[in-house]
């Protein structure tokens, strides 16, 4: 809120006859409580601070609770428009209640009374503005916003099938969904069922070369944006996310393989590191990896990964990985 303050100045003589006499605005509301400034015109604190204007806000009402506040003010010069000189103007913030004894906060020294007279009187009068911003206030939220719940229905379409416009058929399971909802989550959906292919006008789709239980957690994952606990993917969960990564390949889902990815580097051990360099060779996850070579070349791991039938197979697929592995032992 801001008060604009005229402060007659042909009344400061009578004023100083008494030190500490001031003159008050109206009393005004700002963020719930009650405030009002305190002028005391040159002169009249004249032992303390000479020809000095001082000027202090005063909060009123009593808050329940500390209040912080930012007070400023400035001078109108004479043809109406502020003076934001920084001599002229100023501007700081406090918090409400004072310390014990003070009951008001502002400048001792706003500006010189002869200055103020000079420069900025016109018939006698001073015009200050006075600005007063309460910065959060006593005021609470009406209410906290929920968690999102956008999960939680989508996936709840998906169980329940409802308004599903195309299936998928995996080793013999049937899987609804809705084409809108996998185009807008994978690219490669969007064009195999909104695009000019012969499965967007298909009811039901047959998928070859997929584990069941891995695109039903694939689906999940496109409505929720989430995974089941690894306690839930079977034993062991390595292999449900080996499948999940090779189809988050392949449906161009960024977000999933790298989770996937994170979780073989979890899971790796010397009898499972052949694997998952296999995986990160074939889906091109590169800080798999790298992270899986490095694992390799240790030591005392050398020895027991070299010697495990994944690793053997894996080298006679992908013989790159023997020159990045001997590059990395300096061999």
């Amino acid at each position: 809120g801001f008060l604009e303050f005229k402060l007659d100045l042909s009344r400061t003589k009578d004023l100083a006859a008494g030190a500490g006499e001031f003159v008050s605005s109206v009393d005004f509301s700002v963020g719930g409580q009650v405030w009002k400034i305190n002028c005391y015109p040159p002169g009249s604190r004249r032992e303390k601070y000479g020809d000095h204007l001082s000027i202090y806000l005063q909060l009123v009402s009593k808050p329940p609770k500390s209040v912080k506040v930012i007070f400023e003010v400035f001078v109108m010069r004479r043809d109406g428009k502020p003076c934001l000189s920084h001599f002229y103007s100023r501007r700081c913030m406090q918090v409400y209640p004072l310390p014990d004894g003070f009951k008001e906060w502002g400048w001792h020294r706003f500006t010189t009374g002869s200055d103020l007279k000079f420069f900025y009187m016109v018939d006698g009068v001073v015009t200050l503005v006075c600005g007063v911003i309460v910065v959060g206030g006593e005021y609470e939220p009406v209410s906290s916003v929920p968690h999102s719940d956008l999960a939680s229905h989508l996936g709840g379409l998906l169980d329940c099938t409802a308004g599903s416009d195309v299936s998928f058929v995996v080793n013999g399971e049937t899987f609804p969904a809705h084409r809108a909802v996998l185009a807008a989550r994978s690219p490669v959906f969007k064009a195999q069922l909104l695009g000019s292919m012969a499965d967007a006008k298909m009811p039901s789709i047959t998928l070859h070369d997929m584990d069941p239980a891995a695109f039903k957690v694939l689906l999940r994952f496109m409505y929720t944006d989430s995974l089941p606990g690894d306690d839930e993917l079977g034993f062991p969960p390595c292999e449900m996310f080996q499948d999940l990564l090779a189809l988050a390949d392949r449906y161009a889902l960024d977000r999933l393989k790298f989770i996937c990815a994170n979780k073989l580097w979890e899971y790796v051990s010397t009898d499972t590191v052949g694997a998952a360099l296999h995986c990160a060779e074939m889906y091109n996850c590169p800080e798999l990896k790298r992270n899986c070579i490095a694992f390799v070349a240790k030591e005392e791991n050398v020895k027991k990964t070299l010697l495990t039938d994944w690793f053997l197979l894996l080298v006679q697929k992908i013989l790159s990985i023997i020159a990045e592995l001997r590059k990395k032992l300096g061999v």
